[in-house]
């Protein structure tokens, strides 16, 4: 039985990774896109509020819904509470994940986007892996543009995420998208030949 070919798609903020998902999903690849999930799963009468809502009620906002920035600070710096917190929502997204792939069992190709691919050892998931990158000016550039991002925040979300350098050494692929729009196009549509050959996917 045939199946589809399975592609993780990772990046350090500000590399262009949603950018670099869009490209792929203009192509009529189908794209599972974990954070998505993880909102989904968050909001009022999602299957994942009522467990954080028994881990960590005061992350719980008046809608039912979990409010995120609330939950980060309960478990920020706390290794036991984030464990406890990954165990109850990991599995969810999984299976979110599985009705994907079984919904798209006839593609020939499909992505997986996952932010922290290589941290979660979502690459055991995957036929191989596609990191998005950019030079280090052009990231700090483009994260430090964001509303309400400061240097501070900037770099405690790079101390969660694995290297930009070490994630593109166990990249099976890699796009640069520090050259532009156009560019990442045509390196796109490049390895959607190469993967899966014109016209498939």
């Amino acid at each position: 039985m045939t199946r589809p070919f399975i592609l993780g798609l990772t990046g350090s903020i500000g590399m262009g990774k949603s950018t670099t998902a869009s490209l792929f999903a203009r192509r009529g690849v189908p794209i599972h896109d974990a954070d998505a999930a993880v909102r989904r799963l968050y909001a009022a009468g999602g299957a994942g509020a009522p467990l954080i809502a028994g881990l960590f009620p005061d992350a719980i906002a008046e809608d039912g819904s979990v409010d995120r920035a609330r939950l980060r600070d309960q478990v920020l710096g706390r290794p036991d509470s984030l464990a406890r917190l990954e165990a109850a929502i990991h599995p969810l997204v999984r299976g979110e994940e599985q009705r994907f792939l079984d919904e798209h069992a006839d593609a020939s190709l499909v992505i997986l986007d996952i932010p922290l691919l290589f941290e979660t050892g979502g690459e055991d998931r995957c036929d191989a892996v596609l990191v998005v990158t950019a030079d280090p000016e052009v990231q700090r550039q483009r994260v430090l543009a964001r509303p309400g991002m400061s240097e501070a925040a900037f770099a405690a979300i790079l101390a969660k995420q694995l290297p930009d350098a070490d994630k593109r050494a166990r990249a099976d692929f890699l796009i640069d998208t520090g050259l532009g729009l156009a560019d990442a196009e045509n390196q796109v549509d490049a390895l959607i030949q190469r993967l899966v050959g014109a016209g498939t996917a």
